[in-house]
């Protein structure tokens, strides 16, 4: 059984998960350095990023294959 596809498809997805979460914190970067931020929206969108984070590492964890010992 051959998993490149799948495999592919992970990484495809890591990818896209990876470049959102930096977008995250660079937003979250330009809102922190505002005169007055939003917190509220800081908070928001960290909460955000900490749920593609999770994401990222199922999907990290998941292109790992099961070892059978």
């Amino acid at each position: 059984m051959s998993d490149k596809p799948l495999r592919h498809e992970i990484d495809t997805r890591l990818s896209t998960l990876r470049a959102a979460h930096r977008a995250l914190d660079e937003r979250i970067g330009q809102l922190a350095g505002e005169a007055i931020p939003d917190r509220l929206e800081i908070q928001r969108l960290k909460k955000q990023k900490l749920a593609l984070k999770d994401r990222i590492a199922y999907l990290t964890s998941a292109r790992i294959p099961d070892i059978i010992a």
